[in-house]
This record gives structure tokens, C-alpha cells and sequence, in this order.
């Protein structure tokens, strides 16, 4: 017979804590979302009220509305493209630092490293003149573009410390078979590491998916849902039941991606990915 021990004074405070974490960080997606069920004399009611009739009236202005389905699909492409990119162009660069030593490569990875650092509005203005110089502003390329970049040291970080993780008795043997670099890397490294790459492009899709200041500044006159939520600002009065109901849709991609991926994105973080 097993003998459950009762739960201590620390334990209780820990749950405790643990419950006002939960319900501070989840005060305002609940806000938010009793937001965008408001009629808009109740959205702005003082004090603010928790007891009201409910209408989808918000949703459906904002689903019938073609300039915010435009700003979601702008948004849907620039994030699949960037996550896809990212990970072809970071992962292979990834395991070459993880795996090879050769001249430079410390400083390369440290530069690679440093680019993270940088405040993105001083890497805005050289993205700005040049993408000006070649006709990229407002246009779906440079929009990836510039994600790509943004995203890039992310992946490679991420994807070198995992890569450092699979024993490298593994492609030692494949050598001895025979098996190529590439080969090696395609049929071995890349099936062994698909967990840390899975968490690396959700990391990046959310990154991308939610990035605001390159969108507002190179996306100009194609902006994705997180300029596009301005549209709801304007000079008198900010329209705060269909902002609200444009938010809440824009977290629905992200929950299902969390939700389908949770186990990916757990395991690649835990098993090297953030090292």
C-alpha cells in the first residue's frame, strides 16, 4: 500500500503562486476576447462591466471586411515562406559550424550570434535603402526577405546546439560505409534532428507571424495583421470591438499551432535546442 504524503506548507505556496501567475497572464486574453463580444456601448462603459448580452456582431464585420482577409493571407504567406527559408538556409549552416572547425569560424558564429543582438531598428534603415535601390519595398519578396534575416541567427543557434547533442559515433560510421557528407547529413543528421527543427520553425513562424515594426516600415502598402490592426485606430475614436475581434482571430493560428506541435516544442527545447 502506498502512503501519499499531504502536501507542505511550500508546495501550497507554490500552487499558489503558480494560480496568480496563471490568472495574470491570462486576465488579458480574457479581456480581449470579452472585448470583441461588446456592443460598443458597452466596450466603453465606465466602470467596465463583466455582465453583458453577447454579439458576434464584431467577428463578422471583421471576417466580411476583404482588407483584413488580405492583411491575414499577406500574413500567412510572409510566415510560411520565412519559416520554410529559415530553416533550408540556417539548418545546413548550422551543422556546419556544430561539426566542422575551420579558420573563422568562431568569429563567424559569434557575428552570426550578434546580429541577434542588434536592435532591429539599426538593421531596419540598411534594409530600407537597399530594398528602395532594387524594388522590394511593399512587396511580398522583401517582406520575406527581410524575416529571413531577422530570423536566420535564430535558427542557427538553436539548430547548432542540438546538432552538438546527436553523437558523432553516427556519421562516423556512415563515413566508413562510405556514405558522402551530403549524404550522411540528409539521411542521418536530418531524420534524427526533425524534433529540433520542428521547434525551431514554430519559433520562427510565431516570431514572424507577430513582428510588427519591419512589416510597418518595408510592408508599406501590403502590411500584415499586426500593422493592419492600426486600420482600428483613428483620429477621434479607436474601434476596440473590432480591434479586438482582428486580435483574437490573429491568436487562433497560434494556438493550434502550439497545440499541434506542443510535444515537438517541448522535447527540441529540452533535448539541446536552446543550449
Amino acid at each position: 500500500m502506498t502512503m501519499t504524503r499531504p502536501a507542505g506548507i511550500g508546495t501550497w505556496a507554490g500552487r499558489i503562486i503558480l494560480l496568480i501567475f496563471c490568472g495574470w497572464t491570462l486576465f488579458p486574453l480574457y479581456w480581449l476576447i470579452n472585448t470583441s463580444l461588446k456592443q460598443p456601448v458597452d466596450v466603453v462603459a465606465r466602470p467596465p462591466i463583466f455582465a453583458f448580452v453577447p454579439t458576434l456582431e464584431n467577428y463578422a464585420s471583421v471576417v466580411s471586411d476583404p482588407a483584413i482577409l488580405g492583411y491575414f493571407w499577406t500574413t500567412l504567406v510572409v510566415s510560411v515562406a520565412t519559416t520554410f527559408l529559415a530553416i533550408v538556409i540556417g539548418t545546413p549552416a548550422a551543422y556546419v559550424l556544430a561539426r566542422f572547425s575551420f579558420r573563422g569560424s568562431t568569429d563567424i558564429g559569434f557575428w552570426i550570434l550578434s546580429t541577434r543582438f542588434t536592435p532591429p531598428v539599426a538593421m531596419l534603415i540598411p534594409f530600407f535603402v537597399m530594398f528602395q535601390s532594387l524594388g522590394l519595398l511593399n512587396t511580398h519578396v522583401g517582406l520575406v526577405i527581410s524575416h529571413v534575416a531577422l530570423n536566420l541567427s535564430l535558427v542557427i543557434w538553436l539548430m547548432r546546439g542540438f546538432f552538438a547533442e546527436i553523437p558523432k559515433e553516427l556519421e562516423d560510421a556512415a563515413y566508413i560505409d562510405g556514405a558522402s557528407y551530403f549524404r550522411t547529413f540528409l539521411t542521418i543528421i536530418l531524420p534524427l534532428s526533425r524534433t529540433g527543427i520542428a521547434a525551431v520553425g514554430v519559433l520562427v513562424f510565431l516570431f514572424t507571424w507577430n513582428e510588427f515594426l519591419f512589416s510597418l516600415i518595408l510592408g508599406g502598402q501590403i502590411p500584415m495583421i499586426s500593422v493592419g490592426l492600426y486600420k482600428f485606430i483613428g483620429y477621434q475614436q479607436i474601434e476596440w470591438g473590432r480591434l479586438s475581434a482582428t486580435a483574437t482571430l490573429m491568436l487562433i493560428p497560434v494556438i493550434v499551432i502550439l497545440l499541434a506541435f506542443q510535444r515537438q516544442l517541448v522535447q527540441g527545447l529540452t533535448l539541446g535546442a536552446v543550449k
